[in-house]
């Protein structure tokens, strides 16, 4: 558990594995933290070296008093990434991860080894209802409670007894802190600016065609099976695996998901 300073912002990550190893970047999302990724950086820190920051707002990280929106997160990361100096990796993007390292990577692509993608939409295919409702509408007050927090973890699962409470639990937590619903709220309202840069990461996929890995949750809430199969149409050579799961795959299907990234990680390194 660590802290890096990055133009002014106490930016809290955690970081594991040998820093020589392959490098995994793991980008969190609504309304979670680096904490959602705890499982998966025990399965790999053996033979990887995995870091996850808390974005401003989120977590640990410091919340300063500024204009929140996806660009803000994505150039504090970027800072991030040059202060820990990295130089190329593997981004893992989720949800609110995806806008953000899709930004990074569009400004970076000498920084990009490869992608595993995990319900992190970039195509207008893969938005349900409920995410269209939340672009057009803007959040619901409800958007911002514990049921709400709670149905992103258990929508979609087979099992529910099987998603432990602690991650749920947390997430509300912090956005139970002074200050924050309001920041969640802006970066909520910002989302359509992340639609609106669909075709240029689409772009981007063609032109550069980065080894993927995709590992989706069917049932997701926001995020349809649609949105994983359309990555097909730019990166042909991607690998999609789909589990009957939903948001946040990882609760409930890490000990299938891990390997698979393992296995990824290994046969596209150098």
């Amino acid at each position: 558990m660590r802290f890096v300073e990055v133009d002014g912002v106490r930016v809290h990550y955690r970081e594991s594995g040998p820093r020589e190893a392959p490098t995994l970047l793991l980008l969190h999302g609504f309304p979670s933290g680096s904490h959602q990724f705890r499982v998966l950086m025990d399965r790999l820190a053996d033979r990887f070296h995995v870091i996850a920051p808390d974005y401003p707002g989120f977590g640990h990280t410091d919340t300063p008093d500024v204009e929140y929106s996806f660009e803000y997160l994505s150039r504090v990361v970027e800072g991030f990434v040059e202060a820990v100096g990295l130089e190329r990796f593997f981004v893992y993007v989720f949800d609110y991860g995806a806008p953000v390292g899709f930004r990074i990577a569009t400004r970076h692509p000498e920084w990009i080894a490869g992608l595993v993608v995990q319900n992190g939409n970039a195509y207008e295919d893969g938005l349900a209802e409920v995410a269209k409702e939340f672009i057009e509408n803007g959040p619901q007050p409800e958007a911002f409670t514990l049921p709400f927090t709670r149905a992103q973890y258990e929508v979609g699962v087979s099992d529910v007894d099987a998603i432990e409470p602690d991650g749920w639990t947390l997430d509300q937590h912090f956005m139970d802190l002074p200050g924050r619903k309001e920041i969640q709220d802006q970066i909520a309202r910002d989302y359509r600016s992340n639609v609106e840069l669909y075709p240029v990461w689409q772009q981007w996929l063609r032109e550069h065609q980065p080894p993927t890995l995709i590992v989706w949750g069917t049932g997701d809430m926001f995020f349809s099976e649609a949105g994983a199969r359309a990555y097909l149409r730019d990166v042909p050579d991607a690998q999609l695996h789909l589990f009957e799961t939903g948001h946040f795959a990882l609760e409930d299907k890490v000990d299938e998901i891990a390997p698979l990234i393992a296995d990824f990680l290994v046969s596209n390194s150098g």
